[in-house]
Order: structure tokens, then sequence, then C-alpha cells
């Protein structure tokens, strides 16, 4: 049973989502859906001169993939994305003199587990460059991030639960079909965009499931 914001069958974990075919399936949230609306809503608000710089960790397996998926969005938006890295934790300040030094109007985190256990830091690193965020994880908005904008985790665990309770009844892994998390959410700081001085648009705010103020 796996959980991933992967393509598991890029991954190697299942020959198809339909049919699985082996002893594995799950649960999927595929990055590059999530990425091209991240980018959309960016793109509501962050001026068209300004690049999107897309924060990746390169020791991520799936990096290069989130890559192309991150500029084939940034491409149909006619907006020029800026990849910067980050692999260890000294290499945060260097991220963010980039973006400064780019004028990027923007930054958008990659979905990756070494990123989320650095959340305080970027949160801090953005609010003293006064850059403004977008992160797939939930919690990064609530932490003091202008925005989440992800699968709800409450929700996958639930996909989760109910298929591993089908296993342990004796249900094969090949006969069922790795499930989507559907639920995505948007949360929206607005102290966070007031101490930014940015301003978002109605619609942006009206689509947000939560709006912390």
């Amino acid at each position: 049973m796996f959980h991933t914001g992967g393509d598991p069958v890029r991954l190697g974990l299942v020959a198809s989502l339909a049919k699985p075919g082996g002893n594995l399936t799950g649960v999927a949230t595929f990055g590059k859906v999530l990425v091209g609306k991240q980018l959309e809503l960016l793109n509501e608000f962050v001026s068209a001169t300004e690049p999107v710089a897309f924060l990746i960790n390169p020791n991520n397996a799936v990096a290069h993939t989130e890559i192309d998926n991150a500029r084939t969005a940034a491409g149909a938006l006619g907006r020029k994305l800026l990849v910067v890295e980050a692999g260890s934790e000294g290499d945060f300040e260097a991220v963010f003199a980039s973006v400064g030094q780019e004028r990027a109007g923007a930054l958008l985190l990659q979905a990756d587990p070494f990123l989320s256990s650095r959340r305080d830091q970027i949160v801090a690193l953005a609010e003293r460059h006064g850059v403004p965020t977008i992160s797939p994880y939930l919690d990064y908005a609530a932490a003091g991030g202008l925005m989440s904008y992800g699968s709800s985790l409450s929700d996958a665990l639930r996909l989760v639960g109910n298929y591993t309770g089908r296993l342990l009844k004796g249900e094969r892994p090949a006969d069922l079909p790795v499930q989507q998390a559907v639920k995505i959410e948007l949360i929206i700081n607005l102290k966070t965009a007031k101490m930014l001085g940015v301003t978002l648009p109605t619609e942006i705010l009206l689509r947000a499931d939560e709006v912390i103020e």
C-alpha cells in the first residue's frame, strides 16, 4: 500500500492505474495537475513581466519530471519560470538571494518531504525578502506562508485506510485500481498578504476553502 505525490506508473510501482498488476496499490496525488493550478493562481496577481520561481529539491527522484510539468504550465500561461534548487538547509539563503536578483514575483514550492520539513525557515525567508509563496502542503499557510493549494491529507488517508481494510479482508492489490486523492483545498493567509503588500483578487478569496485573517 502506498500514498505518493508522484505518478506511480512512472515510478515503477504499478503497471497501470486501472490494473496495478502486482503486489502494490494505493493513493496518488499528481503533481502535474497541482503545479498547473498553482501557477494559474499566481498568474492572477503576479505581474506578467515578473518570472515565477519554482523551488525544487534536486535530490527528489521526480524533480526533473516536475520541472518539465512546471515549464509546460508556465509556457501555457506565457510566463517565464525560474528554477531554483535547495537540497540542504544551507541552500535557502542563496535561493532567496537568486529570487530577488531575478526579480521573481512569487515562489512556488515543490511537493517534497525535505522542503516541507524546512517550512518555518522558508516562511521566515519569504517574509524577510518580501516574496509571496505558495505550497502544496495545507499547513503552510497556517504557518505564515501566503497560500496553500494541495490535496487534503485527511481525504488521502481516508482512501488509504479504506484500501488497507479491504486488503486485510483478503482482496488482492492487483485487483484494486490506484485511487486519486481528489479533494483539493485552497487556504490563504490574509495577514501575510497584507504584510507583503499583496492585493489578492476577490475571485481568489471567494474560491478559498479557508481564509486566515
